[in-house]
Parts: C-alpha cells; structure tokens; sequence
C-alpha cells in the first residue's frame, strides 16, 4: 500500500468553490496539498484553513515548483496569469471550462476548432497537459465521491497525450472516490467541454467507456 510520503503532492490554482472541494478530497485522501488564489496572503490563509484546512496556501512560484500533480481550476479567462514557463515536464490537469459570461468573448477560442485544452497546452508545449475534473459540477465532487467498487461510483474521464501523466491522474481520481477513465488524445478533451456529450452527466465507467468509445469511432 502507498505510503503517506509517497502520496503525490497536489498543487491547485483557484482557491474557488472547484479548487477547495478538491483541495478537501485530496487532504481526506491523505495527499500534501497546496493552494494558490487571488486574494491577499493574509486572506486566502483564513478561508483555505476554514474551508479546506490541512492545505498549504502557496505562492504561485512555489506551488508550480514543489508539486508533483498540478490542477489548474482558475476561471479560465486568468489562465495567462499563472506562471506558464514554470510547466516544463510538470503533470499539469486542466479543470478550466471556457464560459463567455464570466471570462468574456475570447476570439482567440471562438475562432479556434481545437479544444480549449489544446489551445491552453500552446502556453507551455513542454507541460504534460491532461483534461479532466471539467466536466462536474463542485457541489459533486464531494457529494458522489464513492469507495472502489460501489456500485454507483461516478466515472470521470481523463484526456491526454502522455500516457503516464494520465496513469499519474488516473491514480489521484481513483483516490478521491471516482473511477478513472481514459478517453484518448488531448483533443478528445472537447467532449468534456460545456455543451459536450460528457459534460455534466453522471455517468459509471462502463456508461463513460462505451459513451467514449462511440465518440472516437464515429
């Protein structure tokens, strides 16, 4: 069995409703977890140590440098915030949604075909970038999370190029209560996206293999 200390150490932008109800599963889970968000220091280390205590609140230096899994759950209009450059070789999990009320019009994603997760992967192409956690809502997170093996554990998918780092995210999703599935490339993150056929449904891994499945075959 894995021991604490080689738990990976998970590191999350966005100290908002995503990014502590995940920070709260990955410290149940017994995961060193850090955080990063927008408010004062003094501030942020009030509501992360009411809201998700045994996290570390982090600058966003730090965080990208003593992580070993990073998430980025920050609107995704502020992705250019964080430090990019710090990525190179890092696990990088892209649980940002683009929505046009809240981050604006992007021209940039309108007249783009790809995923956002493909463009977001543009800042930095040396990150292992993976797509997942999009794609339920955080009132969920905690509310479906489920042992191994009960018989309505939720499935949630996961998106990439490298086959290790979705290994690597695989294991802290099957950690936190979920069952990890693989549902391909990086661009197949578009079917996670809002308005994809995954996106928001609650689904078990064999409804989100098959659901996968059809998708890449059609």
């Amino acid at each position: 069995m894995e021991s604490e200390n080689e738990r990976p150490r998970i590191g999350i932008y966005g100290a908002g409703k995503v990014g502590t109800a995940l920070a709260r599963l990955f410290v149940a889970a017994g995961h060193p977890v850090l955080i990063a968000g927008s408010p004062r220091q003094s501030a942020l280390d009030l509501l992360v140590g009411v809201v998700a205590p045994g996290a570390r609140v982090a600058d966003a230096l730090t965080l990208a440098r003593e992580s070993d899994i990073i998430i980025v759950a920050v609107p995704f209009g502020k992705a250019d915030s964080l430090p990019w450059d710090e990525f190179d070789g890092r696990i990088v999990v892209d649980a940002m949604n683009y929505w046009p009320p809240i981050d604006g019009t992007i021209d940039e994603v309108e007249a783009d075909g790809r995923s956002t997760s493909e463009i977001i992967g543009t800042r930095n192409t040396a990150a292992r970038l993976v797509k997942s956690f999009n794609h339920l809502g955080y009132h969920e997170m905690e509310d479906d999370a489920l042992p191994a093996g009960a018989p309505l554990r939720r499935a949630l998918a996961v998106a990439g190029d490298d086959d290790e780092a979705k290994a690597a995210v695989a294991r802290i999703i099957e950690a936190i209560g979920f069952d990890a599935v693989d549902i391909g490339a990086l661009r197949e993150g578009a079917h996670l996206q809002p308005g994809g056929p995954i996106f928001g449904r609650e689904l078990d891994r064999t409804e989100l293999e098959r659901l996968a499945h059809e998708r890449v075959t059609a």
